[in-house]
């Protein structure tokens, strides 16, 4: 694994596109970033072009990994828009290709993310997690802590309602 981890890319169009297909393909394999398959790659789409207005903007911020020149992983870091919590932030859309998975880049990722995260004066990290895909424990080796949840906030598909899982990282 030789991962090159980018902060704050330039958002080609090549790597709008890569985006969007490594998101469809990780919704497709059942990850949980947004999306139950089956999912239409232009739904994917849709929800990813809002998504680079906010980094473009500067709201959010993207983080990408290429690995041989493929992209393997990727998360944003998320505003708070809010004064009283600009000491954090939360990631949102952590994913790693499903190909590239059992590999230690989600660890890599993580870890990258929490470099930057420090290296931008951040005190925490925040993410939630669909229960019922086990993730919890990837996240609570990574070091997050369960801090709360909220019973039935997914709705999965008719009768599947899952918790949100909140996980927090302290970083002082």
């Amino acid at each position: 694994m030789s991962v090159v981890w980018r902060v704050d890319p330039e958002l080609t169009e090549r790597l709008r596109e890569e985006i969007v297909d490594l998101w469809h393909a990780a919704s497709e394999a059942g990850g949980a970033v947004g999306f139950v398959p089956p999912v239409e790659r232009d739904a994917v789409a849709a929800v990813a072009r809002a998504t680079f207005e906010s980094v473009a903007d500067g709201e959010d911020r993207l983080l990408v990994g290429h690995d041989d020149g493929r992209l393997v992983g990727l998360l944003f870091f998320t505003g708070n828009r809010s004064g009283l919590r600009m000491h954090w932030r939360t990631l949102k859309r952590v994913m790693i290709h499903p190909e590239r998975q059992g590999r230690g880049y989600g660890r890599a990722l993580l870890a990258e993310a929490e470099r930057v995260a420090r290296e931008s004066g951040l005190e925490a990290l925040h993410l939630t997690v669909r229960a019922g895909n086990d993730t919890e424990r990837f996240y609570q080796r990574a070091g997050y802590k369960e801090v709360g949840r909220m019973p039935g906030a997914i709705r999965v598909g008719p009768g599947d309602d899952r918790d949100e899982i909140h996980m927090w990282l302290p970083l002082r």
